[in-house]
């Protein structure tokens, strides 16, 4: 391909940076819904599991507290049974008794204090509420300051059966060994979140990229592809319009308007051609291009394309011959199909020097249809091989000067594709080229 004008290159390099600033800012905001979503979902999750671990929590201190005044009890229980007549043996079991983390009182049943020699006014009200209800109170209060503290206070009244007296037991926890175990908790998690938030950035970014990664190819496809559209356009309306001024600079015979008018046809109907290879391959993009399918003969579709094709060949001298002929059933949109066939027959008959031939096989291959198309023309060199099918790509200079926007095989392979049909292509450079589509088995009924 020719290179580009420097208009051209200048605004492709314009429409870039407008590209990737509008990508990373589609990255950033992906990113950003990635960690929100996940934000939201940490704290629905959170917040549901602290309040699960907190009503637990809260059960498990009430159960310990419930075990701690049965503990007095049974102490109490087990010393009076001992020792009947004595009044301070209940006394002497609470004393003794020691639970970690607990404090233990035990009030008669008036509610006053037997054990130990004091108690903040909170227990004793509750002391007393249990004693006169005959029942267990639960309740919790803070401390006078700067011992500020909030307190669970646990109080059962019970009675003691072998002396027949009744005693209310208290326990009372620090409310401090909750909140603590609450804190450690949420902080955990807190840490643990922000990790998690931070490593969903990361896989967000990353993951934003992956998904930015075709829009970033299409974006550059487009641009390229304009680029391209615009430079094929740009040689024949210059023609077009520099023969205009030409034959309208002067009077001229009317012979001589009929040549420039010709010439102006010409350039015209390339314009043409090209115009509609886009619109065809703009279609295909947008998928606006639908694709009958219906039971025919490749060898039909093939004879009648080859019968199109001789005009081309006999006016640049080139022999077009039919050399293998098989009927091949396949699935296909006939329009199009046609269409592939012209374009391997001008595109072989376009590379082909005068004197050259040209020869097309159709047959079929257990069941499926193949159609190649062979010349002896200029050839592609092995490092054009690979980009024969890239649009508006010509390759080098002998291939070039034959003249075509570089879209018939864009064409010819997006019709393949929409076939499932397999086209190859071998060439080797001053000898000729072979294209040869296999089209999959046909599932209609003949």
């Amino acid at each position: 391909m020719h290179d580009r004008p420097a208009s051209d290159g200048a605004a492709l390099g314009a429409l870039a940076p407008a590209g990737q600033g509008s990508l990373r800012r589609l990255r950033l905001r992906l990113t950003a819904w990635y960690v929100g979503t996940f934000a939201l979902i940490l704290f629905l999750l959170g917040a549901t599991l602290f309040a699960v671990i907190a009503h637990q929590m809260r059960r498990e201190l009430d159960d310990s507290l419930r075990a701690a005044t049965r503990a007095v009890e049974q102490a109490t229980h087990i010393r009076e049974a001992e020792a009947v007549s004595a009044p301070g043996a209940a006394m002497d079991a609470v004393a003794e008794l020691t639970i970690p983390g607990r404090s233990l009182y035990l009030f008669d049943s008036s509610g006053a204090l037997l054990v130990p020699r004091s108690a903040d006014r909170h227990v004793s009200e509750a002391a007393s509420r249990a004693a006169l209800a005959g029942d267990t109170i639960d309740t919790h209060y803070h401390t006078q300051a700067p011992n500020d503290r909030a307190l669970q206070v646990h109080a059962e009244s019970f009675r003691v059966p072998s002396s027949g007296r009744r005693y209310v037991a208290v326990a009372v926890a620090d409310r401090v060994e909750l909140e603590d175990r609450y804190a450690a908790l949420i902080a955990t998690f807190a840490g643990a979140a922000v990790a998690a938030l931070l490593l969903v950035a990361a896989g967000g970014w990353f993951l934003a990229g992956k998904s930015a990664e075709p829009v970033e190819r299409t974006l550059a496809h487009m641009r390229r592809f304009m680029a391209d559209a615009a430079h094929e356009l740009r040689t024949p309306v210059a023609v077009l319009r520099a023969r205009a001024e030409v034959a309208l600079q002067r009077e001229r015979d009317p012979a001589a308007y009929g040549e420039a008018l010709q010439a102006v046809g010409v350039e015209a109907e390339r314009i043409g051609g090209i115009v509609d290879d886009l619109l065809t391959l703009a279609r295909a993009d947008a998928g606006e291009r639908p694709v009958a399918r219906e039971r025919l003969y490749l060898d039909d579709v093939a004879l009648d394309a080859v019968e199109s094709a001789r005009v081309l060949a006999e006016r640049r001298g080139v022999e077009l011959i039919v050399r293998e002929f098989e009927e091949a059933g396949v699935e296909a949109d006939p329009v199009l199909l046609r269409q592939l066939v012209l374009i391997l027959l001008d595109n072989a008959v376009k590379f082909t020097a005068p004197g050259g031939r040209v020869t097309l096989d159709v047959r079929s291959d257990g069941g499926r249809g193949v159609l190649a198309v062979e010349d002896t023309g200029v050839g592609i060199s092995a490092d054009d091989l690979p980009k024969v099918f890239d649009r508006f790509y010509r390759g080098d200079s002998a291939r070039a000067q034959a003249g075509g926007a570089g879209l018939g095989l864009s064409i010819a392979r997006w019709i393949a594709d929409a076939h499932s049909a397999r086209i190859d292509l071998t060439s080797t450079s001053g000898v000729g080229t072979r294209v040869t589509v296999r089209f999959p088995l046909p599932t209609a009924a003949g």
